[in-house]
């Protein structure tokens, strides 16, 4: 579904939230500034401060169904039952959803939620002989048919918590680039990953997506977001760092626009400096919409605002603050669109 409401006018989207990512280690400190920065459309934070099993790869290997892994020096492989690391992410994630539900009480409205995609994954997850998943395509299979059951139960725990949410899943996949084009480097680092067909990238897309009833949006914060291959997969948005946008993505963002498609435009950094004034931080949105010669009047409907990625590398002073900049920048958006 990617279209601004749903039949009973319902909004799917806020204005303004957060990638997924937040420094520090403490849940409900987390939880806290998250809801309090949006009130339309907090999002399930993440804390990979604490270690394996809180980074985005370990709380999805946490999730799967009848999958399980382990942490080696060169990352997460693949085990033959659950094991100490696959219990701490399962434990993290738990702590995470007590402390959302904590602030979220009597909450109405959209909420995101955040988990790897198929494509990302099976390029950091190890086989037992320390290659990759993407390298096989059985393996790629019983990855995407895991996830999918994962999330779906996922999906229903947050629904339950927090039984006033429209959830929307966000899918992270910032290698997708990187699989399409055959850039993801082998265990030895001297050779890559063939490239995985465009439309079996699509279809395992499909199938995860097809697994929640509400929206689901596509992040990625590397250069050359296929845009084209994800709303034909049926996403309901893009989350990209608008910084990295080029000429060539003009006219697949100009058709993902019409088609109704939301922008996660990414417009506020996500490590620390000095933040411009919100109507600033926008500016390169309107000049887009501008040349694109699109509707100003649909800029803020068809825009959530977002840092460009993930926290976790920010001090918690300018996390909370970028935070906030991006709900101010939202709503100059609304009140300026031209």
């Amino acid at each position: 579904m990617s279209d601004e409401a749903d039949k009973g006018g319902t909004r799917l989207f806020g204005p303004a939230t957060g990638v997924g990512s937040m420094p520090g280690g403490d849940a409900r400190e987390a939880a806290k500034t998250v809801t309090g920065s949006f009130e339309d459309f907090p999002f399930l934070a993440e804390l990979p401060a604490r270690g394996p099993g809180a980074d985005m790869i370990g709380r999805t290997i946490g999730m799967l169904v009848d999958l399980y892994a382990h942490v080696e020096p060169s990352g997460w492989r693949i085990s033959d039952r659950p094991g100490r690391d696959t219990k701490r992410a399962r434990s993290w994630l738990g702590e995470d959803l007590d402390a959302l539900e904590e602030f979220t009480q009597g909450y109405e409205g959209p909420l995101k939620v955040q988990a790897v995609g198929p494509w990302t994954l099976a390029a950091a997850l190890e086989l037992r002989g320390g290659e990759a998943a993407l390298g096989d395509a059985g393996a790629c299979r019983d990855l995407v048919g895991s996830l999918a059951e994962g999330l779906r139960a996922h999906l229903a725990e947050l629904a339950k918590r927090v039984p006033g949410a429209r959830i929307v899943l966000q899918l992270d996949e910032p290698s997708l680039t990187a699989v399409l084009r055959g850039d993801v480097r082998t265990a030895s680092g001297y050779r890559t990953y063939r490239a995985v067909d465009r439309q079996v990238v699509e279809s395992a897309l499909r199938d995860v997506i097809g697994v929640h009833d509400g929206p689901v949006v596509v992040h990625s914060c590397a250069p050359d977001v296929p845009f084209a291959l994800l709303r034909r997969a049926g996403v309901a948005g893009v989350s990209f760092d608008f910084g990295l946008l080029t000429e060539r993505d003009e006219e697949p963002i100009g058709e993902a626009v019409e088609a109704g498609t939301k922008l996660f435009a990414g417009v506020v950094a996500s490590t620390d400096g000095p933040l411009s004034d919100p109507g600033g931080s926008v500016m390169g949105v309107r000049t887009l919409w501008r040349r694109l010669g699109l509707n100003p009047g649909t800029l803020a409907e068809s825009v959530v605002v977002t840092p460009t990625c993930g926290l976790a590398g920010a001090s918690p002073a300018y996390a909370r603050a970028a935070l906030a900049h991006c709900a101010r920048a939202a709503r100059s958006l609304a009140d300026n669109p031209e």
